[in-house]
């Protein structure tokens, strides 16, 4: 299935479920978007509360949608609980809003990114449409937001012991600077990287392509994510 396709089905599958009239492979929108990153962020709290998501991406665990900070949970264990100073690890507390394909990934190749990075994008309107995009965006803990970094997605090794995280299925491989997620979540970031791959013409390394693929055809979409799509379009 072709590219373009593959989005019109997904679409298509997600206009029926939403009630919409008029599919399109582009992230549709009843009213104007956020046109900055900080927009997105309180148009997202905002759509979490009235949506009732309450779920965090990578673990599952459950936060308070008025605070954004962490319910306490089973699900997840900090891998440090405290800072260097000995300070409790606030970041291991709350909920940030990660990027799914991270911003040095749709940035580095622009310009305004290769003179000076992020800093240097921040008045660019490319670079800020991306970066505002609601479907890249996913409510993920600090902590885990902060050690995936800009870091790939992969498989892990088949050896692998999940016990980074407590009994959240995901690792940060910091030697090799990669990150392996859940299964339950491969299918929402492919489709996600394939969205945006489509949408603003970033073209994916090989490798990265068929990984996305891969992934796509091997986790159809879920009922967490249909919701997590229905947050992410609420309007205010």
């Amino acid at each position: 299935m072709s590219k373009t396709l593959h989005f019109l089905v997904f679409f298509i599958f997600g206009a029926l479920i939403w009630g919409c009239s008029t599919p399109s492979p582009t992230f549709v929108e009843s009213a104007p978007a956020p046109k900055t990153f900080a927009q997105s962020k309180a148009a997202l709290k905002k759509a979490y509360k009235q949506q009732h998501f309450t779920q965090e991406f990578y673990c599952r665990v459950a936060f308070d949608t008025h605070t954004l900070q962490l319910i306490l949970s089973n699900k997840y264990t900090p891998r440090n609980a405290l800072t260097k100073s000995g300070a409790p690890n606030k970041r291991a507390q709350r909920i940030e809003f990660e990027h799914i394909m991270p911003a040095h990934r749709f940035g580095k190749d622009l310009s305004c990114w290769r003179q000076g990075g992020r800093k240097a994008c921040a008045k660019d309107e490319r670079f800020a449409q991306m970066e505002s995009d609601r479907r890249n965006l996913v409510p993920a803990i600090g902590e885990i937001n902060a050690d995936r970094s800009n870091y790939e997605y992969a498989d892990a090794p088949k050896d692998l012991s999940f016990s980074q995280y407590g009994a959240c299925a995901v690792y940060t491989d910091f030697k090799a600077k990669r990150f392996y997620p859940a299964a339950y979540s491969k299918g929402f970031i492919a489709r996600v990287y394939l969205y945006m791959s489509q949408t603003y013409n970033i073209a994916l390394e090989p490798h990265e392509k068929a990984l996305m693929q891969r992934w796509d055809k091997l986790y159809p979409p879920s009922e967490y994510e249909m919701q997590l799509l229905r947050t992410q379009q609420t309007q205010e």
